[in-house]
């Protein structure tokens, strides 16, 4: 083993201080509309204007779709013109 130290190229911190969360681009309107959706009554759908949404509606679905997978909610969508829905899809008993 070689005595010399070499410098290295970054800097190094603790474990501890390292995020352990994803900060995606997304994640504000992805964190109202999870929100939004625990409290939606059955029946009823959010109506979010795409305007709104500060990226495409696809990539806003994708982000959508990890975060409710990770949460272990079942949610549908769809889209028109001007809105992205969603929706709790409730399981028949």
């Amino acid at each position: 083993m070689n005595p010399r130290r070499i410098a290295a190229n970054f800097r190094t911190l603790d474990l501890g201080d390292v995020p352990h969360s994803r900060s995606g681009k997304n994640k504000k309107i992805v964190s109202m509309i999870l929100k939004d959706l625990i409290q939606l009554k059955e029946g009823a759908a959010l109506r979010v204007p795409l305007t709104e949404l500060g990226n495409t509606k696809e990539n806003v679905r994708s982000a959508l779709n990890r975060a409710t997978r990770g949460a272990k909610l079942n949610v549908a969508t769809a889209t028109d013109e001007n809105y992205l829905y969603v929706w709790n899809v409730i399981k028949p008993a």
